[in-house]
């Protein structure tokens, strides 16, 4: 499941969560749109079970877009025990599941 969320509850999520990955969208975005479903499904696969899969508005959390230095949409951005491991913008599956392949490897 995705948890749709802000600046505010990620600051707290990074924390609580060991594995985090966010997905920054934008509502003008024709990629953000396609790769919608294909996130969802990635976040009930049994595979990623330890990951936190968040979606947030790029325009609404100016705070960590502005951290993760934001370049465009879609944005994806990993954390691992509350440090940001890896982040950029990210137009396919399989680079969505290259960067989760990445934060599972860390323990």
């Amino acid at each position: 499941m995705v948890k749709e969320s802000n600046d505010e509850e990620l600051r707290r999520v990074i924390f609580e969560r060991e594995k985090v990955i966010v997905k920054f969208t934008d509502v003008e975005c024709p990629v953000c749109k396609v790769m919608r479903p294909k996130y969802n499904m990635m976040s009930d696969e049994p595979a990623f079970k330890d990951v936190y899969f968040m979606r947030m508005s790029a325009h609404e959390n100016p705070v960590s877009s502005q951290e993760v230095k934001l370049t465009g949409t879609p944005f994806f951005a990993i954390y691992h025990k509350g440090m940001l491991i890896d982040c950029g913008i990210l137009s396919t599956e399989g680079e969505v599941r290259e960067m989760l392949q990445k934060l599972l490897n860390l323990s």
